[in-house]
């Protein structure tokens, strides 16, 4: 089982960026008071650092069991989205010689905002926290890079799987990075993501399969699979 750490500001990165992990009186000064009191001052002021580390373990954890299936050892990995990198730390402890390539963004939104952003402009992340996560958890610097896609200097490599968990086609559209998806994957590549539009990519991929069904959000997000660009 994942047992991650948070240190304090990991922990309100965190819960930014998974709401799931907030207890009902966290939920209910959002609700009451709004999302920028409640990025700036509940969710820095009001945590429980203990509580979010283990929510956020287990949060991971079943993450991962979710993807099991398409892992295996010697993998290289693409996690676009990856938050504070929980997941990919599981993945990392389980598959040997697996390399892991973060692409993220660098900034936490003035405002956040759990929506559709088509020029996915927002961004909730400290990559700072990210790396320290990551090596706190003694996974070697040869496991892992980071690259800030704002930056533009995308990695040109070819990847087995690329993972976006609630990112990609959640908050911003799918299309952002579908060329650089096609030049870095190829016909055994698996790229896993959540979408509320699973038919629509049965137009861009031979193969989408259906892996997840979330029926807590609002939309109704489906987990999917594809592979093979047409």
């Amino acid at each position: 089982m994942l047992n991650l750490k948070l240190n304090r500001k990991m922990a309100q990165l965190a819960l930014l960026q998974r709401i799931e992990l907030a207890n009902p009186l966290l939920t209910k000064l959002r609700k009451v008071f709004g999302r920028y009191l409640f990025s700036k001052i509940f969710s820095k002021y009001f945590i429980n650092v203990k509580e979010i580390s283990k929510n956020y373990s287990v949060c991971m954890e079943k993450e991962l069991i979710t993807i099991l299936p398409f892992l295996r050892h010697g993998q290289k990995i693409l996690s676009i989205g990856s938050g504070l990198g929980g997941l990919e730390i599981g993945i990392l402890n389980k598959f040997n010689e697996t390399n892991i390539t973060f692409l993220e963004k660098n900034y936490v939104s003035k405002k956040i905002k759990y929506g559709w952003d088509n020029d996915n402009k927002e961004g909730y992340n400290d990559l700072s926290l990210l790396k320290n996560l990551i090596e706190m958890n003694k996974i070697s610097s040869d496991q892992f890079s980071i690259f800030d896609c704002d930056n533009g200097n995308l990695p040109i490599k070819k990847y087995n799987l690329v993972i976006s968990l609630y990112s990609l086609d959640y908050h911003y559209d799918f299309n952002i990075y579908l060329d650089y998806l096609k030049k870095s994957t190829d016909e055994n590549s698996f790229i896993i993501f959540d979408t509320i539009r699973h038919d629509y990519f049965k137009k861009i991929f031979n193969q989408v399969r259906i892996i997840k069904v979330d029926q807590n959000t609002v939309h109704k997000s489906k987990r999917i699979v594809c592979s093979i660009f047409k």
